[in-house]
Parts: C-alpha cells; structure tokens; sequence
C-alpha cells in the first residue's frame, strides 16, 4: 500500500481532493494532510509518504520549496497541482523529478492516472533502495520476489481493511477479528496504526464518510438514507462524523461536486 500526504492551502480544494476518489482502490491510503507548504515538510519528516500531492502557490512555503527540502530528508515522488499553466513552474518540478505536473480545476481520471505514474515511480525508488541494502540479493531484487516481501504491507492490516471494505455498512468493530486473527485488540490496533496512521475505528469513520461522499456525488438517495447505508444508526451521529473528517457538512459537498462538474 502506497501512503499519501496531501499539502493544500484551500481546505475545501483539499477535502476535495481527499474524497474525490476511493484510495484503497489504487492501492493508496491518505496518511495525513498539510494545510500549507512549512507543515506540509514537516509531516514529509513524520510521516515519510511514498507520494505527496501538493499545490504549488502556498503560504509560508510554497510547494516547490517543501519539495525541494523534503527530499534533503527523504525520498519520495510527488504530483504538482497548480492553478497555472505556467512554464517555469513545470520546468522547476522536471527539475525535482516531480511525477506529473497537473492543472487547476483537476479530474478524477488525472488524478488517477497521475498517481499510477507515482507508484511507478515509488517502486522503482523502494527497489533501488532494497539493492543498495542487500547488494547480495541482486538478481532476486530484480526479479520482484524479494522486493515484495519486503515492502508488502502486514497480512494483518490487509485483511483488517478488507474487513472494512467487505463490512462497512454493518455494526463492526475491531474485536470482531480478535477471534479470526488470533491476535489482541491492542496488538492489532497498534499494527494498524503503524501501516496507516490511523486506528481502526478512525479508519473505519473515514472509510464510511469516504462511501457517504461517493453515494453524494452520485446523487444515490437522500442523506438520512446514505447514512444508514453506511453503517450509521443514529443520523445526528453521522453528521457530526462527516464534519470532524470531512470539514464541512453534505450539502457543502454536493455545492462543491456540483461546481467542479460545471
């Protein structure tokens, strides 16, 4: 799995970018958020991102700078958004082998073409770090079987967030697979911290608002329905979900989906 940091000073641009598409789905997972480039580098040191998404014109620090510093720390690949089609701002990014230059109002299918360029990229970059390590399993290396042992993510957070995709609309919990995993609640949830950032429960919250905004953008039902839909009972309680996670309540989204598809 492939985690994402996403840098954007505008928070409704961010939020809206975050839930435009389903991450698990192209084998990603959004680990954190920077509201601007200083904090966008300081949770590149943190979090250490295979991918960071990032606006360019920010305050504090712009994105070309926090790339620039960023891979003095660590390495990693990037994806520029700009709200100009602006030459110099392409050629600094070639410079810094950002992944894919893309431009302002942003498409769900260039998002996702860009960050298939991205994982390239990251395996490419996991593989030469992995050669540089074990120069004696070269061949191996090369032939990817090593390679994926040792940057699969955990079996038992693959099959917890299985769980969460199969289950969602359900009443579940993380002791729900205490039993299948033979494994503590506490073990797991540190597990699963440790890969995503996030606790289960988190993650589940956020998988489920994540499924919420897709059902809006779809205009599938009503959102007291949407919410029963996915896993939520009470409907005070889920709105009260969508804002902690989302930034802003439904009707704000489908005022911003609507906008986006004019």
């Amino acid at each position: 799995m492939f985690k994402v940091l996403l840098v954007e000073d505008e928070d409704m641009i961010r939020r809206g970018i975050r839930f435009s598409i389903d991450w698990l789905k192209y084998d990603c997972i959004v680990i954190e958020e920077g509201l601007n480039g200083q904090d966008g580098l300081q949770k590149i040191c943190e979090y250490k991102p295979d991918i960071v998404i990032t606006d360019i014109n920010m305050p504090i620090m712009d994105g070309i700078s926090m790339i620039r510093e960023g891979l003095e720390q660590y390495t990693f690949s990037s994806i520029i958004i700009s709200g100009y089609n602006e030459f110099q701002l392409a050629k600094q990014a070639i410079q810094l082998g950002v992944t894919e230059f893309l431009v302002k109002p942003l498409e769900d299918d260039q998002l996702i073409a860009a960050l298939e360029s991205a994982k390239a990229k990251v395996d490419l970059l996991r593989k030469y770090e992995i050669i540089s390590n074990h120069p004696q399993e070269k061949e191996e290396i090369i032939n990817s079987r090593f390679l994926e042992k040792e940057t699969k993510t955990s079996k038992y957070v693959s099959k917890m967030i299985a769980y969460v995709q199969e289950n969602y609309p359900k009443k579940i919990s993380i002791h729900d697979l205490v039993e299948e995993l033979d494994l503590s609640a506490y073990y797991l949830n540190q597990k699963f911290k440790a890969d995503t950032s996030y606790t289960f429960n988190e993650f589940l919250n956020r998988y489920r608002i994540q499924k919420s905004i897709d059902l809006l953008k779809a205009g599938d039902g009503k959102v007291y329905t949407i919410a029963q839909d996915i896993g939520f009972s009470d409907y005070k309680y889920f709105i009260s979900i969508f804002k902690k996670y989302a930034h802003g309540t439904p009707s704000k989204y489908l005022e911003y989906f609507g906008e986006k598809d004019m």
